[in-house]
C-alpha cells in the first residue's frame, strides 16, 4: 500500500473544515497518508513575516504528492490559498497536483479552486481517497 504525502490547504480561521477532512482521511480503510499541512498550532504559524511563512509552506509542500484545497467560498477571497495554488503550480520543477474538495452541504464553491484543481471530489471519504489515488498513482 502506497503512502501518499498530502498538503491540506486551509484557512486557520476555518479550521473545523480541516479537522473534519483529516477525520475523513483517517477513517479511510486501506489508505495511508502523511500530513504535511500547517495547522494553527504549528510553530510555522508564528513566522516573523510573509516571506518566511511562504518559504516554510513551500518546504512542507515539496514533499507532497497532492495539494488538497477545500473549495469553500472563503477560498475565493484568501490571499494565502492563492499563494498556495501558485506554489503548487509553479514553485517546483514538476507542478503539484491539486485536488479541490466540494464542501459538505454547500451549493456554492470557489471558482478559484475549481479552475485551479486537476480534479474535484465530493465531501465523502470514498470520493476524496479515490481522487487522491488517481492523482498520485
Amino acid at each position: 500500500m502506497k503512502n501518499r504525502n498530502l498538503f491540506i490547504s486551509h484557512s486557520w480561521t476555518y479550521g473545523d473544515a480541516y479537522e473534519k477532512l483529516v477525520g475523513l482521511l483517517d477513517a479511510a480503510p486501506r489508505f495511508e497518508y502523511s500530513n504535511y499541512s500547517v495547522p494553527k498550532d504549528d510553530p510555522i504559524h508564528n513566522a516573523p513575516n510573509t516571506t518566511a511563512l511562504t518559504a516554510a509552506i513551500k518546504s512542507k509542500m515539496s514533499f507532497c504528492h497532492v495539494v488538497i484545497i477545500v473549495a469553500g467560498v472563503y477560498a475565493t477571497y484568501s490571499d494565502w490559498i492563492d499563494r498556495e495554488i501558485q506554489l503548487a503550480n509553479s514553485g517546483f520543477s514538476t507542478p503539484k497536483k491539486i485536488l479541490g474538495i466540494n464542501p459538505f452541504g454547500s451549493e456554492r464553491t470557489s471558482t478559484v479552486v475549481r479552475t485551479s484543481a486537476d480534479l474535484m471530489a465530493n465531501w465523502n471519504t470514498n470520493s476524496i481517497v479515490s481522487a487522491i489515488r488517481e492523482l498520485s498513482p
